[in-house]
């Protein structure tokens, strides 16, 4: 439902010179005035946020403390907002944590949304100003892994309140500052799964566990400058299982229908919480992201027999047509699990090296063989592994990118020399490897219209350029490629 409203005199005083020139025929064009109340100050609104869903439809969000949801603005027009997932405190169940660190997950606030008509040029919630999709966006950011780490079953409790040792507030200004027009989060935005320990000062006051105070604390406040910069595309990983803080992912990022049953609250269900359809999101007339859900998949090979085998396999071949109705097309996949990219494995002195995700491969090679990816996918975009990472290879495998050093605890960096059969899969020939374990984040810009071939610069904390790769046919050039 929409109400346009004269903009000459702002939109509160639009909204006021309605009632009193219509009166109650102005509230009957909207349905009610006490249901659809004139922007204001936004006090209750706790976030305000555009994700992109299928085929790159912009859906606005707002996490609100108030009774109802509030107005989205666009263009001059009133749209009502409804409710995706009311205020609730959800019943402690079965978690991967601790048992007896968990607790219920309280949601004080509701989650309102509304699709953003095509073409949109100015769109709020509040006093909050919202970012709209451009056709053909020119810089991306890419960030992952990002949230702050407090894990008992680890023994690792990041200093959530040392700037310096979870940077995630900074890495979030300074890629908003680059003026992207679309940001991609490969996944892992929670990380607070239990209490702090009594003598830590480093994460002392932290909230925890899976409910609105610890997503608030992980994602929506450090990164609302980044929100409020560009539109987000939001991918899943394992941080956001059922057994973790599914409830929240399905609440407020992903971009499909929140239905009951897949909703993470019912443990017997998780087999529909902990999976989601492939969709496509086009950035412009020649290329397109894949965006796939991996939350649960393990690392071992699977048998044909596993259910996860079978589920994954069908929603690889549903990426695949995806990514070929449009011939000439290209596509960059975004998944969380790096599928042909390295890992740090401490274990071993020296350190060694685990491959790439054999559960999607052993899903993968019947498909395409010893590609794993048809022609038409130029990259592999992903987190997981705590570092920047980008992999090319001289076999047509396609390049792999990693992006997973946004703020979370950082993995030990990947050895400066690897073995000359190092690979992450068998009979895949590695051509370059280029890493680092310093903090930070991407950005992607096209280089010329219609081949495909991006810029891509892995940025620091501070988004100074660590180095520069051009991603051309496949195949990624890094200079320099000795990084510390």
């Amino acid at each position: 439902m929409r109400l346009q409203i004269e903009r000459s005199g702002g939109m509160v005083q639009g909204w006021r010179r309605c009632v009193r020139v219509l009166g109650a025929t102005c509230c009957a064009l909207v349905g009610a005035c006490a249901a659809l109340s004139p922007p204001g100050g936004g006090e209750a609104i706790q976030a305000a946020f555009v994700v992109l869903g299928e085929e790159g439809r912009s859906i606005a969000r707002a996490i609100t403390s108030g009774a109802a949801c509030p107005v989205l603005v666009v263009d001059g027009s009133l749209l009502r907002m409804t409710i995706r997932a009311p205020a609730a405190t959800l019943p402690l169940r079965p978690t991967r944590s601790v048992p007896e660190e968990s607790k219920p997950s309280a949601f004080p606030v509701q989650v309102c949304e509304a699709m953003l008509p095509a073409g949109a040029i100015h769109a709020s919630i509040g006093d909050r100003a919202l970012p709209v999709v451009r056709a053909e966006p020119r810089r991306i950011v890419v960030i992952g892994d990002t949230g702050c780490r407090m894990k008992l079953s680890d023994r690792i409790f990041q200093a959530c309140n040392d700037a310096r040792q979870w940077p995630f507030a900074q890495i979030a200004a300074a890629a908003a500052a680059a003026a992207p027009d679309l940001v991609i989060h490969v996944g892992d935005y929670h990380y607070r799964e239990n209490v702090c320990p009594a003598d830590n000062a480093g994460c002392a006051g932290s909230p925890w566990g899976y409910g609105w105070d610890a997503w608030n604390a992980d994602l929506f406040i450090p990164a609302r400058p980044l929100l409020a910069t560009a539109p987000w595309v939001v991918v899943r990983g394992n941080h956001e299982s059922c057994d973790r803080p599914g409830q929240g992912w399905w609440r407020f990022l992903d971009p499909h229908p929140l239905v009951p049953g897949r909703d993470c609250n019912d443990a017997a269900r998780d087999e529909a919480g902990d999976y989601s359809e492939p969709y496509t999101v086009p950035i412009g007339a020649e290329t397109q992201l894949i965006v796939f859900d991996s939350s649960r998949v393990g690392v071992s090979r699977l048998a044909v027999t596993d259910p996860m085998y079978r589920t994954y396999t069908a929603q690889m071949r549903e990426a695949f047509a995806l990514a070929s109705r449009k011939p000439g097309t290209h596509n960059l996949f975004m998944n969380h699990h790096p599928i042909l990219a390295f890992a740090p494995d401490s274990r071993t002195q020296p350190p060694g090296l685990y491959p790439g995700n054999e559960s999607l491969q052993s899903v993968l090679q019947p498909i395409n063989a010893e590609m794993l990816f048809p022609k038409n996918v130029d990259a592999l975009l992903s987190g997981h592994v705590h570092l920047f990472e980008m992999v090319s290879y001289a076999t047509p495998q396609p390049t792999q990118i990693v992006s997973g050093n946004g703020g979370s605890w950082a993995d030990m960096p990947l050895p400066r020399e690897l073995p000359r059969s190092a690979t992450p899969l068998r009979g895949a020939v590695v051509e370059s490897v280029i890493s680092t374990d310093r903090y930070g984040y991407l950005t992607l810009e096209r280089e010329t219209e219609g081949t495909g071939a991006w810029r891509i610069q892995a940025r620091d904390r501070e988004g100074r350029v660590i180095t520069t790769c051009l991603l051309r046919e496949r195949k990624t050039r890094c200079a320099p490629e000795a990084l510390p």
